[in-house]
């Protein structure tokens, strides 16, 4: 019940903070969680590992662009391409992007995931894909988890019968985008971190398969690195 008031508050508030940053919000856009930060942080880690002039980033499923504004804010050099497939995902997302003066480094386009990005030539060149994609189970969101889509939008959550088919497809597509040695990082539900790590091995097209645990020592976010040698 404590997350459906927040989500309610945030909402009637039209704002949230996320990354120390404060987000708009709106209906027609999932507000964004305290869990997501660990993606987001873990992202400006490895881009500070990478020590680029100037990284490329895609968010995958931006929702209302708070990963790509989170990421963008704390990474000043970093070029980043948001996508989500809604109309209500991607408005919010342009709304954020201009409210934090990021018009110039942050794009938020909108397509089924990659097809977001088709003619802008941006295969092989990115250095890092972030993707925080819905992760229930039709089941689960029709049982237990029913009370998620009384307030946001169902396709916010709805993931298939396993709760993996958007992490299937961007595991399937990434490689395309991805420079060699370029990195992927999802969120992943509670228990699905260990799924996710299969599937990217499962793909032979990764390598350095890791997951990043919570404070509470869950795995939530997995990385896998594209392969630097065919």
């Amino acid at each position: 019940m404590s997350e459906e008031i927040s989500v309610a508050e945030a909402y009637s508030k039209g704002r949230t903070v996320f990354m120390g940053l404060e987000l708009l919000v709106a209906a027609g856009a999932l507000v964004p969680r305290p869990e997501t930060e660990l993606l987001g942080k873990t992202a400006v880690d490895v881009l500070r590992q990478l020590d680029l002039p100037a990284p490329r980033l895609v968010d995958m499923c931006c929702g209302a662009g708070n990963l790509a504004c989170g990421i963008a804010h704390y990474t000043p050099t970093a070029q980043v391409w948001a996508s989500d497939l809604t109309d209500g995902c991607v408005e919010v997302a342009r709304r954020n992007v201009i409210h934090h003066g990021m018009a110039e480094r942050v794009s938020v386009l909108q397509g089924d995931l990659f097809d977001a990005f088709s003619g802008l030539g941006l295969e092989g060149t990115i250095d890092v894909i972030v993707c925080n994609p819905p992760y229930i189970s039709d089941k689960r969101l029709e049982g237990d988890r029913a009370h998620l889509t009384e307030l946001e939008p169902r396709e916010a959550f709805a993931a298939g019968p396993y709760g993996l088919s958007i992490h299937m497809r961007v595991i399937k597509d990434a490689p395309r985008y991805l420079r060699r040695g370029g990195i992927l990082l999802f969120e992943v539900g509670l228990g699905q971190d260990r799924q996710v790590m299969s599937l990217l091995e499962r793909s032979k097209a990764y390598e350095n398969i890791r997951a990043v645990t919570n404070d509470a020592g869950e795995g939530r976010v997995v990385v896998g690195h594209v392969k630097a040698h065919a």
